[in-house]
């Protein structure tokens, strides 16, 4: 009882702080300054005719940086702690019945197609909506359909760990060289900028989200294959 009550007095708190906030809220009628800056420059400096990628993988550069080392960090957690689950697998899982018909025709036609669909997203992420977190999700949603499709699918997980570190190092690696010959890191003006608008422009820029793309689908697989092999209890 005395709990209930907390939970709404918490809750009617939160309820009060949004509509105060709620309230006080107007609308910005106009960009500030460094939206404006963004706006204007994005596109003639980077030759990126998606600005929001721009953004996230030139201006805010460190900040990618940030979200792939979190990423990176929460996959080797998950991979620490169901290792030793997946070594005490028992052959219960053997009893799993097997996939229908539907399931595993449609795997077969579908599974090709996630993985180019997600190359597709994050190679063209500079000039359409996309990029490389976006891609990297959608190409590990192929292991997945594989890991429903049939249980007992096992990958490298040394291939896994190869695509992961080889791109992790390559982005580090774009990032530094930006430093060296351009304005900072992750600065995509280490390679020509290129006809805008064109597949092959906007710099680094489309080597870079290829990078993370694969980076990030392998980060996201390898945590779907070790929950996958872990026992279930």
């Amino acid at each position: 009882m005395i709990r209930n009550f907390a939970v709404f007095l918490l809750l009617l708190g939160l309820g009060g702080i949004f509509l105060h906030l709620l309230q006080g809220y107007a609308p910005a009628t106009e960009l500030n300054q460094t939206a404006r800056y963004y706006a204007e420059h994005a596109a003639p400096d980077l030759g990126a005719a998606n600005i929001v990628t721009a953004i996230i993988v030139t201006y805010r550069g460190l900040d990618t940086l940030g979200e792939v080392t979190v990423l990176f960090l929460a996959s080797t957690i998950i991979g620490m702690v169901l290792a030793q689950g997946g070594k005490r697998q028992r052959a219960l899982q053997r009893k799993l019945p097997p996939a229908g018909e539907l399931l595993t025709t449609g795997s077969r036609l579908l599974v090709p197609l996630i993985l180019l669909f997600g190359a597709y997203v994050f190679v063209n992420g500079h000039l359409t909506p996309g990029g490389g977190f976006q891609g990297g999700a959608i190409l590990a949603s192929a292991a997945l359909l594989l890991l429903l499709t049939n249980p007992l699918q096992r990958f490298s997980h040394k291939l896994i760990a190869v695509v992961e570190s080889v791109s992790g190092l390559v982005f580090i690696g774009v990032g530094i060289m930006g430093l060296l010959l351009a304005g900072g890191f992750l600065d995509n003006r280490i390679l020509p900028i290129g006809e805008f608008g064109a597949l092959f422009s906007a710099g680094a820029i489309p080597l870079i989200y290829s990078f993370v793309g694969l980076k990030v689908g392998a980060e996201f697989t390898s945590m779907l294959t070790h929950l996958a092999e872990t026992e279930k209890s």
